[in-house]
């Protein structure tokens, strides 16, 4: 493996807390940044907790959100193995180009307290690699401790799912925590867009997205800060 990798990282979480729902990951918020790194030249690869195939959350499969990427990735035999065959954090290549951490609700159980999310994103961080998260997964950067101990996103501008648009989709009292609340008490400067806008928040090599609208300008900022448009 070569510095030509990025690390896609999805949850392996497929219940939604007692709802009695599935969940998973998000399908455009994996499919969109997949396309938009390999279509620039870099190797996409698959992470997730249990490695193997991941849940993909079913609303995200209904025809009002199977856009373009969603489309091309399910007709996808490369992309479809890939996503069959995801691989552990212990077992993810040392030396990749960039991390980008895929939402869906599932990521708010098993992203936060993942110890081998938190030891890739740390050699990420310490090698300055950028890092990149959308929606939900921006819950796996509290995983990650900077030097001292205090929480990476401790000073960081950055954005993700709003507690407004998590009360717009009905499940405030569903999820383990708001992504919104825990990382302003993690010391990070949230800010908020447009709920269910667009909206991209960059601070220094790290990108966050607030809602799958957004991932596509996530990625591509990720490409821009690895020298590639």
């Amino acid at each position: 493996m070569t510095s030509e990798t990025v690390l896609l990282i999805v949850t392996s979480h497929d219940e939604l807390g007692g709802a009695g729902k599935k969940t998973g990951l998000w399908y455009e918020e994996l499919a969109t940044p997949y396309y938009v790194f390999e279509d620039a030249g870099l190797t996409p690869i698959l992470v997730s907790p249990k490695g193997g195939r991941p849940p993909i959350d079913p609303g995200s499969e209904s025809p009002d959100f199977r856009g373009p990427s969603v489309e091309r990735f399910a007709a996808d035999r490369e992309a479809r193995s890939a996503l069959d065959q995801t691989i552990r954090a212990e077992d993810a290549p040392a030396d990749c180009a960039a991390a980008f951490l895929v939402g869906g609700h599932g990521t708010m159980w098993d992203f936060p307290d993942w110890p081998g999310l938190s030891q890739l994103l740390g050699r990420a961080h310490a090698e300055d690699r950028p890092i990149g998260a959308v929606c939900h997964g921006v819950a796996g950067l509290l995983s990650l401790r900077a030097d001292g101990g205090h929480p990476l996103v401790r000073g960081k501008r950055l954005t993700g799912f709003t507690n407004d648009e998590e009360a717009a989709v009905g499940l405030t009292e569903v999820v383990p925590f708001l992504l919104q609340d825990r990382l302003s008490a993690a010391g990070g400067h949230f800010v908020a867009g447009k709920a269910f806008g667009e909206h991209v928040v960059t601070d220094g090599r790290l990108v966050t997205g607030q809602n799958p609208v957004s991932s596509k300008s996530v990625a591509e900022k990720v490409l821009a800060l690895l020298g590639r448009k």
